[in-house]
């Protein structure tokens, strides 16, 4: 037995009736990383584009998210380290964990939030509003103060005196401002709370403070009020824009005025005319110019030519003078008809301009309305306007002068100090393009490895060593090579040829595994079959044959798959004698059957002894229930070591079970990716209770490549460099 195909150890044999699957036991073969590596590669051209498109579209829709800022900002407290001896001092500095987390949750406080947001300015809040406005729908107001302050988050430094406040928004400039602003306002809460609050001088101030607080803003809501009594944004704006309309209509009133004007002096001109002279309207460059009176005049001086010539010729009552004569009326009256159009056109044009006049003039006189009411709003706005300037100028200052006398007064006896002022991040925390690019790394791995394991578990054809060993729970005798670069004509007989190959190779290393594997001395019957056509049963059982007939038994090769015999072609033998032209002649169990005539034997090589099937039948059940089959099986013992029936596939029909119970060992031919492992067990497991020992699997198909990755035999490759060196 050749070194290159080594036979599998690694599942124990199963007995006959014990099931794969299920509560009745366990399999003993469990995948390693090696089938799983196996799985990985077989599937990677699948596998691959799925988890190269989760992980790049996860990437991506990361990448897309809204870009955000942290900024750190960081206190300080005082060391416990003073001695207070004094009653009446108040030692405010941290002394336990309970004081430590009280400072913690005054941070992050609706209270604190609130202050931080009534300290922020208009500038301030358009920053913080800054990053939303390029979201907002035309005419949308953008959003209030309370929703765009981030997100704020406070941690005590271990084994320190050090607490940190960090905020995260979506635009770095707000980030660095609000954790300023919230150390800021949590010093000012501690002022204002840390001893000393029933002063005088204290109460005074926060008491004029709120009174002018009210002051302002009931100067600031009259103010308010007349602007939406009188509909009024910005006084000056609406006088710039009165001013402009009054402008614009007076021009537009001017231009309207002199067009009328114009009309008007042209009209004037044609009644006088046609009081006067009528004949003479066509002297008036406009109704010379009108409509198709150019032409028609044109016309008339041609007839009038015309007519003056021949009435040299022929008297006024010839028909020629007497048609031209027509012609002429006809002309001169389109030509008064044309003088009338025009000038009712142009009475029609005046009547137009003088209604646009007026209503430029109406416009005019209300614009200037306007104007002076203007003008009269103008006195009393400003007077609201002052007092509402006053009045918020006064509480600033008061304010300002409580803020002072707060912060001198407890400035000695606040517990913490700030230590680092938050600085503007010059990136945005998330997303990180290198946190993205490892995340989607290992997402599609993920989704690499669960694609092509998950497609494994659906895919249930025959593939490896674990397949057969494993999940059909059969010894695998051998892994048979694709022979895609051998004829067909050769494949069966790779053995009987003495080729040296990878397949003949592959043939020798069955026989051995079959040798092994067999608990049944010579002479006995085995039977080849596969689940469906074209797994190679045949070609395995020629070269199975050939290989026990070449290590010196006496074999018979024998065709009973007599639906689709196939034998006689692989050894260029007609099909005229065989099992069915024995049966048809009366199914005699011969003395010696080499000269009985219908059975035909023939010798292919030596050692080596073909039957054919003899022909076609479409029910070969009669010949292969009747207790004959069985006794010529029997009887073909005495003369040969061992049989080797070649049968059809059980997938197809049920003959390969009637043949299995006159056989005495059966080998199942398997190829790569065709079977199901499902079918295979079922069919295995009804050989199996037909009593036959089932010696295992071969499985057929692979190439050099697969044979190396989806079984034991790794050194499958160096078959060829080592037989080429030595020849």
């Amino acid at each position: 037995m050749s070194s290159l195909d080594p036979l599998p150890t690694t599942a124990p044999a199963k007995s006959a009736g014990q099931s794969l699957h299920g509560n009745d036991s366990q399999v003993a073969e469990r995948r390693s990383l090696r089938d799983y590596y196996i799985i990985l590669r077989e599937r990677l051209w699948i596998a691959l584009p799925v988890a190269l498109l989760v992980a790049l579209s996860f990437g991506y829709y990361k990448a897309q998210e809204t870009p955000m800022y942290s900024s750190t900002a960081s206190m300080q407290f005082e060391r416990p380290e003073r001695v207070v001896q004094n009653e009446q001092v108040v030692d405010t500095t941290v002394r336990s964990d309970i004081d430590l987390n009280t400072y913690l949750q005054i941070l992050t406080s609706a209270r604190l939030r609130t202050m931080v947001a009534q300290s922020l300015t208009p500038d301030e809040i358009k920053i913080l509003q800054r990053p939303y406005l390029a979201e907002l729908q035309p005419g949308a107001n953008p959003p209030p103060i309370g929703g765009i302050m981030g997100n704020l988050s406070r941690e005590s430094i271990r084994l320190s005196y050090l607490i940190t406040i960090t905020v995260t928004h979506r635009d770095p400039e707000a980030a660095a401002l609000l954790a300023n602003r919230y150390v800021d306002q949590f010093m000012r809460y501690l002022m204002e709370n840390v001893g000393g609050k029933n002063e005088f001088a204290v109460d005074y101030l926060r008491s004029r403070a709120r009174e002018l607080q009210q002051e302002s803003e009931a100067a600031e809501a009259k103010l308010q009020d007349y602007r939406r009594k009188h509909n009024l944004v910005s006084l000056d704006n609406s006088m710039n824009i009165v001013g402009e309309r009054l402008r614009t209509v007076n021009a537009t009133l001017t231009t309207a005025r002199l067009a009328r004007l114009d009309v008007e002096t042209l009209l004037g001109q044609i009644e006088k005319m046609q009081r006067e002279n009528p004949a003479n309207l066509l002297e008036i460059g406009y109704i010379s110019a009108y409509g198709s009176i150019p032409q028609l005049k044109s016309q008339l001086a041609d007839l009038n030519k015309t007519q003056a010539i021949l009435s040299e010729r022929y008297l006024e009552r010839h028909p020629k003078m007497v048609e031209l004569a027509n012609s002429i009326d006809i002309v001169t009256a389109q030509i008064n008809q044309n003088i009338e159009q025009s000038i009712s056109d142009l009475r029609t044009q005046y009547a137009k301009l003088k209604d646009t006049e007026a209503s430029y003039a109406k416009e005019y006189q209300a614009a200037e309305k306007d104007n002076l009411r203007l003008g009269d709003l103008s006195v009393d706005f400003k007077s609201l306007e002052n007092q509402a300037t006053v009045a918020k100028n006064n509480y600033v200052e008061i304010l300002n002068r409580l803020n002072q006398v707060t912060t001198s007064k407890n400035l000695e006896n606040i517990p913490v100090k700030p230590l680092d002022p938050a600085q503007i991040p010059g990136s945005p925390y998330t997303p990180v393009l290198r946190n993205i690019i490892k995340t989607s790394f290992f997402l599609g791995l993920v989704v690499f490895a669960g694609v092509a394991i998950g497609l494994s578990f659906l895919d249930d054809r025959v593939k490896s060593a674990w397949d057969v060993e494993g999940f059909i729970g059969a010894h695998l005798l051998g892994i048979i090579p694709e022979l895609a670069d051998v004829p067909d004509t050769e494949k069966h007989s790779l053995v009987n040829s003495n080729r040296t190959s990878p397949g003949s190779e592959a043939f020798l290393s069955v026989y051995s595994a079959v040798k092994i594997q067999s608990k049944l001395d010579f002479p006995k019957a085995v039977l080849v079959t596969s689940t469906i056509p074209g797994e190679g049963k045949t070609m395995i059982s020629c070269n199975l044959a050939a290989s026990f007939a070449r290590h010196g038994k006496k074999v018979l090769l024998m065709d009973c798959d007599m639906r689709r015999p196939m034998l006689h072609r692989h050894f260029k033998l007609t099909n005229e004698a065989g099992l069915i032209a024995w049966f048809e002649a009366g199914a005699k169990i011969p003395a010696d059957p080499f000269t009985d005539a219908a059975l035909g034997f023939t010798k292919v090589d030596e050692n080596l002894y073909l039957l054919r099937s003899g022909g076609r039948s479409k029910s070969p059940t009669e010949l292969l229930e009747t207790p004959v089959f069985g006794q010529f099986i029997e009887s073909m013992k005495q003369h040969f070591d061992l049989i080797v029936v070649d049968s059809p596939p059980m997938g197809a029909v049920t003959d390969s079970l009637l043949i299995a119970e006159r056989t005495d060992e059966v080998i199942y031919v398997c190829r790569f990716n065709r079977a199901y492992r499902k079918h295979i067990r079922l069919y295995i497991k009804q050989l199996r209770e037909s009593k036959n020992e089932l010696l295992g699997i071969v499985l057929n198909g692979l190439s050099a490549r697969r044979i190396e990755y989806y079984s034991n035999y790794r050194y499958y490759r160096s078959y060829k460099k080592y037989y080429g060196s030595q020849s």
